[in-house]
């Protein structure tokens, strides 16, 4: 384990947030008193003052699916696809979580994941806001120490600058290029222009230690990210239009939200949301809404 990353980590997860989002990962904790090991609060409401009309992002990481859901379908969904997301309200806050068990977690931190979702949204800010034990506490930090790394090992051949805020320049750009993102363009730098002092400590940290070995191809193994990414965000929009309630509403508004779009969900895209996700989608590239 990384001897000068993980302390910064674990420090930034630790501190203090938001008490209704420390209560809203409370709540969601409750729903799973057998599964529940940690729930880990992310995004863009990190910085945000005011979290009323604000979507709220959580992970809720379990000790197995089986644990979390019993025998259901749901259990076989968040192992085969993961993470099953759901939505959530709590003391007049919105907000969506995503499942994934502490094995998951872990692996989709690291090298190994063969896609970026989770890895390149822990190599930003989070925090821990709820865990059942020390063990557990732990075993979150650890899994999120791996981000920043593997995010770094895999820019490292593919940016123009060593330096680490050019690394993670470089990285964040690679990964908006392996997810359909409603983000504008240059939404990738501005994560690293709004807290540089962060990311260089971060990225000089993970330096220090040595970063994992880069692929021989690395090019390659990007290409292989964005085009296993952008079929991975279409299977899971289709999977969410099962287990998320709204999920299409959701979509159009994070859409509106970060594209400035006006796009209104018809009545019959609710009815049968998975035909109107996918419906929705050729309209969304030819405009330049997602990448």
């Amino acid at each position: 384990m990384s001897s000068q990353l993980l302390p910064l980590v674990a420090a930034e997860m630790l501190q203090p947030a938001d008490p209704r989002a420390a209560a809203m990962a409370g709540a969601i904790a409750a729903q799973y008193p057998h599964a529940a090991r940690a729930v880990l609060f992310y995004g863009s409401c990190l910085r945000e003052a005011n979290l009323d009309g604000l979507m709220l992002d959580f992970y809720l990481i379990v000790s197995d699916y089986r644990a979390a859901y019993g025998k259901s379908w749901l259990a076989r969904a968040n192992a085969l696809i993961p993470p099953n997301v759901f939505p959530f309200e709590h003391n007049g806050l919105i907000a969506k979580y995503a499942v994934l068990s502490e094995a998951d977690f872990a692996r989709l931190c690291s090298p190994a994941a063969d896609n970026v979702s989770v890895w390149a949204r822990f190599a930003q800010p989070s925090r821990l806001l709820w865990a059942v034990d020390e063990d557990a506490r732990a075993r979150a930090i650890a899994a999120v120490a791996q981000a920043a790394p593997t995010l770094l090992s895999l820019a490292l051949p593919m940016a123009e600058g060593q330096d680490a805020l050019s690394l993670w320049k470089a990285g964040f750009t690679l990964t908006y290029q392996a997810e359909l993102r409603a983000e504008r363009k240059g939404r990738s730098l501005s994560i690293v222009d709004a807290d540089p002092d962060r990311y260089r400590r971060f990225g000089e940290a993970a330096l220090a230690d040595g970063l994992p070995p880069s692929p021989e191809q690395a090019a390659q193994r990007w290409r292989a990210l964005q085009r296993r990414g952008k079929w991975l965000s279409v299977v899971r929009l289709a999977k969410a239009s099962f287990t998320y309630a709204g999920g299409i509403d959701y979509l159009a508004w994070k859409i509106n939200r970060h594209a400035g779009t006006a796009i209104v969900i018809k009545p019959w895209q609710r009815r049968w949301p998975l035909l109107g996700a996918v419906t929705l989608l050729p309209r969304l590239f030819r405009s330049g809404s997602i990448r």
